[in-house]
C-alpha cells in the first residue's frame, strides 16, 4: 500500500475526477461529433450507449485486476493512459471521424448517421472510458479496511464519483467549451487526470525505472497542447470569417463578394444565407416572403406584424424589411451567440428585437398576436420534436391573427413516401383549414403555408398585382409556378410520439446515396486512383 493511499481523502478525489473527467469526455464527445452527425437524439443515444459498454467493461476488468494483482501502480498507470488518450482527441479525432464517414459512405446505403457515429465513437471514446471505468472496483479493493465500514466507504466512493459526474456536467456546457471551445476542454481535463496520477507516483517515491511513464506522459501532453487547441472542425476549410463555439452550436462565418453564409454543421450544408446587396437570395427566403402578401390586413392601416422562431442570422427578418415598408419584425432565437453573429456580420437591422428563448416556450408566455409567423427552426435532422406536433402547431394558430399565415422552411425535401416533410405537413392540415406548398428551384427545401382561410393563393395574386417592385414580381412568380394545396393524409405527430429524427435520417440516408452515385460509378470504373484524381 502506498503512502498516499492510506489518506482516504486521496482515493475520494481520485473517484472524484474519474467521474467528472467521464461525464465532460461524454459531453465532449457530442460536440466533437454535432458538426459532422448532427446533435439529434440519435448521436445523443449513440453516445450514451458506448459511453455505458466502456464502463461496463471497465468495471468487469477493473474488479478482477483488483483481485487478481492489487497494484495501484497499475490503476494510475490506466489513469495516466486515459488522459493522454483524451488529450490527443482534439489532436486526432477529426481526422478519424472524417475517415471513417470517407469510407462508410462508400459502403453503407443506409442508417449511415447511426453506423458511421457509432464507429467513430468506439474507436475514439470507448478506450479511455473503459480504463476510467476500473477506477471505481479498484478504490473499493485500496479502500475497504473490513467488513465493518465496507458499506461507508464504498457509498462515499459512489458519492464521490456521482459530485463529480454533476460538476462535469455543468462545467462544459457553462463554462468551458463556450469560453475556449470543444479541444481545450478535453485538454484541461485530460490535465487534471495526468497531474493526479503524477502527484500519486512523486509522493509515493517509485523509482524512476518504474515512473517513467510519467515524464513520457508530461512530453505526450503538452504535444496534444501544441497541437490540439485549434477548435476547427472543418479542418479542410481556408478563409473562415469566423469559427467558433456557443452553448448549443459549433458555428462559423464565411463570406464572398455576393454573400456572407453561417453554418452549424459542416457535413449538412448551410443554415444561413445573407446576401450583401438587396435582390432575391435564391433561397427559400424569397418564396417564404410570399406570407407577407397572405397574411396582411386588406385595408394595410397597420404594420404586418411578423414573428420568426428560429431567427437565425436574421436572413427572413432583414429581406422582409428591404422589401416592405409596413412590417414589424419580431425574432426568436435561442442561441445567443447566433444572434451576436447576426450583428456583426449578417446586417441584422437594429431595429428587430431579438429574444434568446426557445420557440415553443416563447409562445406559452407571449400574449400577442402575429400576421406571419415564420417556422424555421429545423436544421438537417436535428428537427426539435417539441416544434413538429399537433400541440405546437396549435399553439402557433392560436398566436395568429384571423387571416394569419404560419409559413414554415421544410428542409430536406424528398419525394419518397411517407417521409418526414409529408408527416409535417399532415400534421399542419390536423391543424390548419388550408395548407399550401411551393418548392424551392435548385435545392431541398419546401416552403409550407398554412392558415384558417382559404384564399391564400388569391391574396398573393392580388398582392402581386398590385406591386411594382421587379424583385418581389420575380421572386412571388416563382412562387405561383410551384403552389399548389397539399391534402393532409394521417401521419399525425404529437408530443407524445414525434419520430423525428428516425425519419429524417430517412431523407439524410437519401440524399447521401445521391449525392456520392457519381463516386460510387467512377469508383468502380477506374479504381481509387480515379476516385482520388477526381476528388
Amino acid at each position: 500500500m502506498r503512502p498516499i493511499l492510506k489518506n482516504k481523502l486521496y482515493l475520494y478525489l481520485t473517484e472524484f475526477f474519474a467521474g467528472m473527467s467521464v461525464m465532460a469526455v461524454e459531453l465532449g464527445a457530442s460536440r466533437l461529433l454535432a458538426p459532422y452527425f448532427s446533435s439529434s437524439q440519435i448521436v445523443w443515444t449513440i453516445i450514451i450507449g458506448t459511453i455505458m459498454i466502456a464502463m461496463a467493461l471497465g468495471n468487469l476488468y477493473g474488479g478482477r485486476a483488483a483481485d487478481k494483482d492489487p497494484n495501484p501502480d497499475k490503476l494510475y498507470g490506466r489513469i495516466i493512459i486515459a488522459a493522454i488518450w483524451i488529450a490527443a482527441i482534439p489532436v486526432v479525432g477529426k481526422y478519424i471521424i472524417m475517415g471513417i464517414s470517407a469510407l462508410l459512405i462508400f459502403t453503407v446505403s443506409s442508417n449511415f448517421l447511426v453506423i458511421a457515429g457509432f464507429v467513430a465513437c468506439m474507436v475514439i471514446f470507448v478506450f479511455p472510458l473503459f480504463l476510467l471505468g476500473t477506477v471505481t472496483p479498484s478504490l473499493v479493493k485500496f479502500s475497504v479496511d473490513s467488513l465493518d465500514d465496507s458499506g461507508s466507504v464504498v457509498g462515499k466512493l459512489n458519492a464521490s464519483n456521482t459530485i463529480g459526474s454533476i460538476i462535469g456536467t455543468f462545467v462544459p456546457t457553462f463554462i468551458s467549451i463556450p469560453a475556449v471551445g470543444t479541444a481545450i476542454t478535453f485538454l484541461i481535463f485530460a490535465g487534471i487526470l495526468l497531474v493526479l496520477c503524477i502527484i500519486y507516483f512523486v509522493s509515493s517515491g517509485v523509482n524512476f525505472s518504474k515512473a517513467k511513464k510519467v515524464p513520457v506522459s508530461i512530453i505526450l501532453f503538452l504535444v496534444c497542447c501544441l497541437l490540439g487547441h485549434n477548435n476547427s472542425f472543418a479542418f479542410w476549410q481556408t478563409g473562415l470569417t469566423y469559427e467558433g463555439e456557443s452553448i448549443y452550436n459549433y458555428l462559423q462565418v464565411y463570406e464572398d463578394d455576393r454573400q456572407v453564409v453561417l453554418s452549424t454543421n459542416v457535413l449538412f450544408g448551410t443554415q444561413s444565407v445573407y446576401t450583401k446587396e438587396k435582390g432575391p437570395t435564391g433561397y427559400y427566403y424569397d418564396h417564404a416572403m410570399a406570407a407577407v402578401y397572405m397574411g396582411e390586413d386588406e385595408d394595410k392601416a397597420t404594420p404586418t406584424k411578423i414573428l420568426v422562431l428560429g431567427n437565425g442570422s436574421g436572413t427572413y427578418a432583414t429581406q422582409c424589411e428591404r422589401y416592405f415598408d409596413n412590417v414589424e419584425v419580431t425574432g426568436v432565437e435561442i442561441d445567443e451567440k447566433i444572434t451576436s453573429l447576426a450583428h456583426d456580420y449578417f446586417e441584422l437591422p437594429e431595429d428587430v428585437p431579438v429574444v434568446t428563448y426557445d420557440g415553443r416556450a416563447y409562445l406559452n408566455v407571449a400574449k400577442e398576436k402575429y400576421d406571419v409567423i415564420m417556422v424555421d427552426a429545423y436544421q438537417d435532422i436535428t428537427i426539435p420534436f417539441q416544434m413538429s406536433s399537433v400541440e405546437f402547431f396549435t399553439l402557433v394558430r392560436d398566436h395568429l391573427t384571423d387571416n394569419g399565415v404560419m409559413v414554415v422552411n421544410l428542409n430536406m425535401r424528398s419525394d419518397s413516401a411517407d417521409n418526414i416533410n409529408y408527416y409535417l405537413a399532415d400534421t399542419i392540415g390536423h391543424v390548419f383549414k388550408s395548407v399550401m406548398t411551393a418548392n424551392v428551384q435548385g435545392n431541398t427545401n419546401r416552403i409550407l403555408y398554412a392558415s384558417m382561410n382559404d384564399n391564400m393563393a388569391e391574396k398573393l395574386a392580388a398582392g402581386i398585382a398590385r406591386e411594382s417592385d421587379e424583385d418581389l414580381l420575380y421572386m412571388m412568380g416563382k412562387v405561383q409556378e410551384n403552389l399548389v394545396s397539399y391534402e393532409p393524409g394521417n401521419l399525425i405527430l404529437t408530443d407524445d410520439k414525434a419520430p423525428v429524427e428516425l425519419l429524417g435520417m430517412e431523407i439524410i440516408d437519401e440524399l447521401i446515396s445521391e449525392e456520392v452515385s457519381y463516386y460510387k460509378d467512377i469508383y468502380k470504373e477506374q479504381g481509387i486512383e480515379g476516385l482520388l484524381n477526381q476528388l
